[in-house]
This record gives C-alpha cells, sequence and structure tokens, in this order.
C-alpha cells in the first residue's frame, strides 16, 4: 500500500497574516501525525504574497519541534539559491535535534521571479551545476573521508535522505543515475508524469542509499462531506491557478459559488491542465479517483497538497483522506 503525506505551501489566506499561516501548519502536522500521515513537507518560494515558507529549514524546525514522530522535510529546498555547505549544515543542525524524522528534498528552479532570484544574491545560471551541488551535499552529509579539509558542522555523517523533485525528464533521469528517491510534480505539472516515471525507473541505478527505485506522486485532494461542498472549497486553488495567468499572484482567497463566472474559458482550459492530478469529492469519489490513479502510477507514496480556504475543512478534507487509505 502506498504511504499517504502532507504537502503544505504554509498558505496565507486573505485576511490573515505569515504568522497565522505558521501556526495553522504546525497544527496540520500535528493533526496528520495522529491520522498516521508519513510526512509533512514545506516547499520554498520566495517573494509570494501568499506562501509563508521561504525560510523552508526554519519552518521545519518548527514543526519538527512541535511533533514526536512524522518525518518533516522540504519539497524542497531549491538548491540553486544556495550554497551546498549552507544547507548541509542547516539539515545537519535539524537531524541532529530531530534524529530519523528530517528529509531533504532537492529542487533545481529558483521557485521566485528573475528580480528575485538576484535579490538572492544567486547567479541566474547557478541551476546548471545542480547535478554537481547535489553530489557536494551528499559527500557533506556522509561519513568523513580522510584529509576532507571542510567539513559541515553538524552536517558530516548525519545522512540526512536526500530526494530529488522535477516535474521534467532531467530530475528524473539525474535521480536515476545518482539512485535516489524520486518525487514529481504532478499537483501543478502533470504534463510529463508518465515518461518521467518510465525514465526514472528504466535507468535506475542501485546505490548505497537505495537499491530499487522509489517514486512520489505530488497530488491535490480536496476532500469534503459531499462532492459539492468540495467542488465549493476547490474554487480556492483554480483561483489562486487564474491568478497565476492574469500575473496576481496573492493570497489564497475564499471559495466561491461559481468559478464560472471567474475565469474565462482560456484561463479555465490552463489552469485545469495544471491541475489535472486533482481528486475532488466525497470519500467514495476521492476513493475511486485514487484507486485509478495509483493503479496508473505504482506510486510508493502520495504527497498530498490541500489549498483550502478554510482551516477546518483542510483539517477535515486530510481527515476524511486518511479514512480512504484505510480502504484503499
Amino acid at each position: 500500500m502506498a504511504d499517504f503525506s502532507v504537502f503544505d505551501l504554509v498558505p496565507i489566506t486573505q485576511g490573515s497574516n505569515p504568522a497565522d499561516a505558521l501556526h495553522r501548519a504546525l497544527d496540520l502536522a500535528k493533526h496528520a501525525e495522529g491520522w498516521g500521515y508519513r510526512r509533512y513537507w514545506v516547499a520554498e518560494h520566495h517573494n509570494m504574497a501568499g506562501i509563508a515558507c521561504a525560510a523552508t529549514s526554519v519552518v521545519i524546525g518548527y514543526v519538527a519541534g512541535g511533533t514526536q514522530t512524522i518525518r518533516v522535510g522540504s519539497g524542497g529546498v531549491m538548491l540553486p539559491n544556495h550554497s551546498p555547505m549552507v544547507i548541509a549544515e542547516q539539515f545537519g543542525t535539524l537531524e541532529s535535534l530531530y534524529p530519523g524524522r528530517i528529509d531533504l528534498g532537492l529542487g533545481r528552479a529558483p521557485g521566485t521571479d528573475g528580480r528575485t532570484l538576484l535579490a538572492l544574491r544567486r547567479d541566474p545560471a547557478s541551476s546548471e551545476s545542480f547535478p554537481r551541488d547535489v553530489q557536494e551535499l551528499q559527500e557533506l552529509l556522509g561519513p568523513p573521508r580522510q584529509g576532507q579539509s571542510v567539513q559541515a558542522v553538524p552536517g558530516t555523517g548525519t545522512n540526512v535522505p536526500i530526494w530529488i523533485l522535477g516535474s521534467s525528464l532531467f530530475g528524473a533521469q539525474l535521480a536515476a543515475h545518482l539512485g535516489l528517491p524520486y518525487a514529481f510534480a504532478s499537483h501543478f505539472a502533470p504534463q510529463e508524469l508518465t515518461s518521467a516515471l518510465a525514465l526514472y525507473r528504466a535507468q535506475f541505478k542501485p546505490s548505497e542509499k537505495l537499491k530499487r527505485p522509489q517514486v512520489m506522486v505530488g497530488v491535490n485532494v480536496i476532500a469534503a462531506e459531499t462532492d459539492a461542498e468540495a467542488r465549493r472549497l476547490f474554487t480556492s486553488t483554480q483561483q489562486s491557478f487564474t491568478n497565476i495567468f492574469r500575473g496576481k499572484r496573492g493570497q489564497l482567497q475564499p471559495p466561491i459559488d461559481s468559478i464560472d463566472d471567474y475565469w474565462t474559458p482560456e484561463e479555465e482550459a490552463q489552469a485545469s491542465a495544471m491541475l489535472a492530478c486533482s481528486f475532488v469529492g466525497s470519500a467514495p469519489t476521492v476513493k475511486k479517483g485514487l484507486k485509478a490513479f495509483l493503479e496508473e502510477t505504482d506510486a510508493d507514496e502520495l504527497m498530498v497538497h490541500s489549498a483550502i480556504f478554510d482551516h477546518p475543512a483542510r483539517l477535515k478534507s486530510y481527515e476524511i483522506l486518511s479514512k480512504v487509505k484505510q480502504g484503499l
């Protein structure tokens, strides 16, 4: 049976602030732990008014400190924005504080726009060194080597598990070459999902870290007592994706009665294509959709994103999903 995990962008809902969002994130993680979810991951984004997890390692530490057993990690850290040494020290510190519970998912995209990338003091071409940086990071987190003059302290010897994240064939090839687990971002970029998973599995080379391919797949799940209520809650996500095309990124908006009154047919087509891996409805509806999706992808784990405006409704969605998992 596939594991289920939580992917949280720590959304700042309309009318709230980052502190509210961070407190809700910890509350969600505590509930997810009780419902049996395997991991809770946050992702690095910058200069986005509706996302409160820019300082990714700090958020991970906050959540890990408030939970007991659930694994907490990044989905992911955008490595081109950082030196491998700094990330090794950050995640080595986290692993030292919360041993056996920290994951390090790595992405190649900057997680922001070009102007903000410069504000991060990074070279736009730094993504070209991503494969080399991943290997450097592996070495910094691995056991100390004879004659090694530079060590991450904490970091060296912590062996924090590394995942490669991606939404294209590049990440699949790199994860396969390095023998690392692979997570595909199909919750917002599903176009190459099938091809990427096939490529990763076909080219996978066993490593000391991993003997067989390990696949995680991102999905959106909005579950409620009825299909109609779930579809209404989903309009917050649909509005967010519509706003991307309008160049109006902002805080997560409340649900509306009719999404058709909000988007144009062109925007609907664009947003719906990005949200193709979304499962919205009551427990039976979500169960039917996820069962078919798992049979299609043969994923080892689902990383579930649920952008719901009302916090109690978001908790309820993850609670319903935890019961769906038991019946799959």
